[in-house]
């Protein structure tokens, strides 16, 4: 299962090359953390390597913040963007 999901990443990073990168973080964000995350988190802005998450709910912002390592690591990945920071900030 493993293979396959890696196999799928590779295949998305490659579709997102004509993108820019805020847009390619964005499509690789539901890929990076799953469906349940990325339905409380949006892809707000990214800006000299820091990726910024606006979150909607408290319980979601300290989930997200726990695996920020994480996150950073997969969506610079499936993206294939350098992805230095990720800041996380609750919605108004």
């Amino acid at each position: 299962m493993q293979g396959m999901r890696d196999l799928l990443r590779d295949r998305l990073r490659q579709s997102l090359r004509a993108m820019t990168p805020l847009d390619r973080l964005a499509a690789a964000w539901p890929v990076a953390c799953g469906k349940a995350m990325a339905d409380h988190g949006t892809v707000s802005d990214f800006t000299d390597g820091t990726l910024l998450i606006l979150v909607d709910h408290d319980a979601w912002l300290q989930q997200m913040m726990s695996m920020r390592s994480i996150l950073q690591h997969d969506l610079a990945r499936v993206a294939g963007v350098p992805v230095a920071a990720i800041h996380f900030e609750k919605k108004k």
